[in-house]
């Protein structure tokens, strides 16, 4: 196996006559160290099937398609994915049967659009769509069980955050819809080209039941998003609008359980699910005589 390093990167994207973009969030990573290590703390297994997002120009890629049954490459740059499988039929000719590159954008991929149900999910994600996209997969590919993904490490932290953090917002709630998410390590500015100004962290996922609630997702995700619009307010002021009144919110919050007072960072996902199941347009009212 021939990973890729600084001067192979270089070589590549001189080749592609390549300049990595903002807009894409690209930043390549450069130290097999690095990737060796995602693949090993994603702990996959030869029946995997990974789904990597973003592969650019297939650093983390070379480093996974050993260690997996098959690795599904979702590339948006239509470049960047007519590359890939040269890169590697060159580089890893003994497992590029294992791969299938999908050209899309990750936001809109479904389970029609992939060749096999992914089981984990391990990529560098592009730093400016990473809560988002990792929401969407989780949301749209129930086969996925796991996942370890590399983002900047402000949003490593709110994704892992608990309740009463600083951090704590609507990605750490909407990621606990769907699994038990915790940091897992750190990671340094010069694994990438071009180096970013931030750090980065490893997020590892577990995906585990949602909380069990008569309320849908939609429901639920509607309260988290009021509650965090304002977080500076208290829960009945917060979900003022969200209930129809203050007076309703505070009947809702009671009726769940929850301390009107309180405010969105001090609950649990199983709380907001309470509170979307007493929203008032969900409570049947009585049938009235004529």
């Amino acid at each position: 196996m021939s990973l890729l390093g600084p001067v192979e990167v270089r070589v590549l994207a001189e080749k592609l006559n390549l300049r990595p973009t903002k807009k894409l969030g690209q930043n390549f990573v450069i130290d097999g160290g690095t990737v060796r290590r995602i693949v090993r703390v994603a702990e996959v297994t030869p029946q995997d099937v990974a789904i990597e997002i973003g592969p650019g120009l297939g650093s983390l890629t070379l480093a996974l398609l050993p260690e997996v049954a098959e690795v599904v490459a979702v590339e948006i740059d239509p470049v960047l994915a007519g590359q890939l499988p040269l890169t590697v039929e060159q580089r890893a000719p003994e497992v590029a049967g294992r791969l299938t590159v999908v050209h899309a954008d990750a936001l809109k991929v479904g389970p029609d659009d992939l060749p096999a149900e992914p089981t984990v999910l391990v990529a560098n994600l592009p730093y400016n769509v990473s809560v988002p996209v990792v929401l969407h997969l989780l949301r749209v590919l129930p086969s996925l069980r796991r996942g370890l993904v590399m983002v900047q490490a402000e949003v490593a932290d709110r994704l892992a955050a608990a309740p009463g953090s600083r951090v704590y917002g609507v990605p750490s709630v909407k990621a606990a819809w769907y699994a038990d998410v915790r940091r897992a390590g750190p990671v340094g500015r010069n694994v990438f080209w071009p180096a970013p100004n931030v750090d980065s962290g490893l997020v590892s996922l577990v995906r585990r039941e949602p909380p069990s609630t008569t309320a849908t997702r939609e429901e639920v995700f509607a309260a988290i998003d009021a509650a965090f619009a304002q977080r500076r307010k208290t829960l009945r002021a917060a979900l003022a609008s969200w209930a129809g009144t203050p007076a309703a919110a505070e009947e809702a919050l009671v009726g769940a359980g929850v301390d009107p007072s309180a405010r969105g960072e001090q609950l649990r996902i199983e709380d907001f699910a309470r509170i979307a199941e007493q929203r008032p347009a969900r409570i049947p009212r009585p049938a009235t005589t004529p």
